[in-house]
This record gives C-alpha cells, sequence and structure tokens, in this order.
C-alpha cells in the first residue's frame, strides 16, 4: 500500500490525510444533497396519494440498487480507478433524479418513479465508499482508524444531519419540488471538490479483467461456508440499521397523528444522527474496553430494541411531548453506534481470508437498505405501525443473541488488529 508518511500538518495529526482534505469536505456535501429527502419524502408521498406500502416499495428499490452498488464500488475502484468510479456514481445519481423528479414525483407516476428512484440509488455508494479506498492508500497505517473515522464523520454528517437541517430551511423557502431539485446543485458542487479541488490521483490498481474480479467478489461469499460466524456477524449487520431506513417510511406519518409536523420530525431526526456522530466515537473506545462482542450485544442490541419500543410508548403515553421524543431518539441513536466494534470483531474471526469477512460486513450494510423499507411494505398493512416497531424491536433482540455466538479464540473480548481491517464500519 502506497502511504504518506505523517507531516506536522494539523490534518494529518488528527487523522485526516491532508492531501484529500477537499475529498472528505466534497464527500460531506455530496451526501447533504444525497440524503436531504430521505426524512420528508415518505409523509410527502402519502400526503399525495400513495399508500405506505407503496411508499415503503419505492424505498425498498433504491436500497436493493443500493446493495448492489456498495458490493462492487471496491472492485470497480480497482478495474477503473476511483474517480473515474465517482464519476460514474455522480452521473447516475444524476440521471436517476432527473427521471424521478420531471417524469416520476411532480406526476406522481408510481411506474416511472420506481426505476428512476432505483437509478439514483446506484450513485452514492459508487462516490462515497469508493473514497475509502482512496484514503486507505493515502493513510499512513498508523492513522488509518482515525482517518476512516473521519470519512464516517462526513459522511453521516452530510446524509443524516446536514441533508436534514437544510430540508427544513429548502421546504419552506424552495417547496418540496425544487428543494428535490437542488439536491442536484449540492452534488455537483461536493464533486467538484472531491474531483476537481482534491489534485490527488489514484489510478486503478490492477490489471486483471472486470470479469476476473467479479470472480474474486464472489468467491468472498464463500467464507460464510468456511466460518459460519462470519454470516452471522452479516445478518447482525443487517440488523443494526434496518430500523434506520424503515422509520423514514412510517414513523413521520405516525408522529403527524400526535401534532408533531415534518420540520419538527426532521429536527428530531437530525439531532438523533448528531447524537450517533458522538457516540461512533465513543463506543470505538467502550468496545476496546467492555469488550467488542459485549458492546456490540448490549449496547447495540438491547439498547436499540428498548429504545425502538419507546420511540413508538412515548407519544402514547405522553402525547406529543417534543422534547421526551427528541430524548428517546437521542438514546435511540446513541445505541445505534454500539455496533461500530463489529468492524473490528468480524476480520478478528479469520487468520487469513480477511477480505472476503469484510466483503460480507459490507454487502450487510446494503442489504439494511432495502430490507428495512421492505419489513414495512409487507408488514404494514395488517400490523400498523405498532406491529411494525415491534418486528424492528425484535429483529434487535435477536441480532443480540445471535451476536452472544460471535466468539473470538479462547472467548477473548478483543484481538490486536491491523487498522487496515478496520476500514469497514
Amino acid at each position: 500500500m502506497n502511504t504518506l508518511p505523517s507531516s506536522g500538518n494539523v490534518l494529518d495529526r488528527i487523522g485526516i490525510p491532508s492531501r484529500i482534505f477537499w475529498g472528505y469536505f466534497g464527500v460531506m456535501i455530496f451526501m447533504m444533497g444525497d440524503g436531504l429527502e430521505q426524512g420528508w419524502l415518505s409523509p410527502y408521498l402519502i400526503q399525495h396519494g400513495l399508500s405506505v406500502q407503496q411508499s415503503a416499495t419505492l424505498f425498498t428499490a433504491y436500497g436493493v440498487t443500493i446493495a448492489i452498488s456498495s458490493w462492487f464500488s471496491g472492485v470497480l475502484v480497482d478495474t477503473f480507478g476511483t474517480k473515474r468510479t465517482m464519476l460514474a456514481g455522480l452521473i447516475l445519481y444524476i440521471l436517476g433524479s432527473i427521471g424521478f423528479i420531471s417524469l416520476g414525483i411532480q406526476h406522481l407516476h408510481f411506474g416511472v418513479m420506481i426505476p428512476t428512484y432505483a437509478l439514483r440509488g446506484f450513485g452514492y455508494p459508487l462516490f462515497a465508499y469508493s473514497f475509502i479506498v482512496w484514503i486507505a492508500y493515502r493513510s499512513p497505517q498508523n492513522k488509518l482508524g482515525a482517518a476512516v473515522g473521519w470519512f464516517w464523520f462526513v459522511f453521516t454528517g452530510g446524509l443524516n444531519v446536514l441533508g436534514a437541517y437544510y430540508s427544513i430551511w429548502a421546504i419552506k423557502h424552495l417547496g418540496h419540488i425544487n428543494t428535490l431539485w437542488s439536491a442536484l446543485v449540492w452534488v455537483i458542487i461536493g464533486a467538484i471538490f472531491a474531483l476537481v479541488i482534491n489534485r490527488d490521483k489514484l489510478e486503478k490498481r490492477t490489471t486483471a479483467s472486470g470479469k476476473d474480479q467479479v470472480k474474486e467478489l464472489v468467491k468472498g461469499i464463500t467464507i460464510v461456508k468456511l466460518e459460519p460466524k462470519v454470516g452471522i456477524a452479516g445478518i447482525v449487520r443487517i440488523i443494526n440499521q434496518a430500523a434506520q431506513y424503515a422509520f423514514p417510511v412510517f414513523l413521520p406519518t405516525y408522529m403527524q397523528g400526535f401534532g408533531i409536523n415534518t420540520n419538527q420530525w426532521l429536527g428530531i431526526w437530525g439531532t438523533i444522527f448528531i447524537s450517533n456522530i458522538a457516540f461512533n466515537l465513543i463506543f470505538g473506545f467502550v468496545g476496546d474496553k467492555f469488550g467488542w462482542r459485549n458492546t456490540v450485544m448490549w449496547f447495540g442490541g438491547v439498547g436499540c430494541g428498548v429504545f425502538t419500543l419507546m420511540l413508538y410508548y412515548t407519544p402514547q403515553i405522553f402525547g406529543g411531548n417534543i422534547w421526551l421524543i427528541q430524548i428517546v431518539g437521542i438514546l435511540w441513536g446513541a445505541c445505534l453506534a454500539g455496533y461500530v466494534p463489529l468492524s473490528a470483531l468480524v476480520p478478528s474471526l479469520v487468520k487469513n481470508e480477511k477480505g472476503a469477512a469484510m466483503s460480507i460486513l459490507n454487502l450487510g450494510a446494503g442489504l439494511c437498505v432495502f430490507v428495512g423499507p421492505a419489513i414495512v411494505g409487507i408488514t404494514y398493512a395488517s400490523v400498523g405501525a405498532q406491529g411494525v416497531i415491534w418486528i424492528l424491536a425484535i429483529l434487535y433482540f435477536i441480532g443480540s443473541i445471535l451476536t452472544k455466538f460471535v466468539t473470538l479464540p479462547n472467548n477473548a473480548k478483543t484481538v490486536e488488529i491491523s487498522a487496515a481491517e478496520r476500514l469497514a464500519h
């Protein structure tokens, strides 16, 4: 791996490779544009005549392409180079957005909305996850953990925090449709910072054909048979964020029944992920002391399960008390970060096939984007919001039980691993 020595630069000292700083900034702005509709698109569509199930179907199709794109992003970077892969992500996002906004949502043409929104889903994994590879080649080994941590900071900050707070302002002053159009401005600005102002260049790393690379990727699946614990961890990774992508489909509409409007919900959603960002760092340290498996099992699984239920029952008991709901949301966001040690735990389960093990974790990170909405789409009509909440909570508790079987050799709490093995989140 061609890395740069750490310099006296402030950015380098805190773990951000100064050579690609503008790439970090560009990813944050890109993700702000990409995620600005996540908190309000579902209630908007439902208010304009779509059912919760149709909204869930739309997000499920979007999640399928995100999962595919996430899984193949590493192969495409190796084959075509980082900037080309990121540029492809930008182009697919723009094409999907133009079709979705101009032909789909403006006329509420559900048959057009599905393929165009799905096309849009190919965009951000190619853009953002390709940048992680760039970080791996430009960060010194002893700073790589921090460098990846900063990536997830700008990724989540743009997707779930800046996007949500910008939407509060934009919906009021621009309206919903123009807010969607404005996302194109943000992703293009982000791409300019990441691909143009960022002068660094990382060419393709292999001469193998794309077909050979895909074969290697598919081989990664066989690790599940060789080491079943990796497969169990992959399931836990899906459960980790399934609720994060299920909540936006039905929870804003549920909260409206208690007088919490879309803007107030967006404020709650943004604050949840400010908490999540802070606790991503905290649970990294907690995991090293308390044990990786214990942290995932108790703070991630049990904690998220309990606070998922409280998100439903707090307004049932206390009405639309926005402060109480906000506090519960902050605690749920904190516990969501309890899954962070999973990235250290999984590669430690195998001796040699660490890349294959991480590919299962990455696949789980992509699959949760469509599993969450799919749960809502399949079950909402029969069990309602209360039933969906219980399904998500029970999944967290099941994930906690499954994590008990993801044991390290000699039942150790932690092991020493290289920073490169912490790449995936």
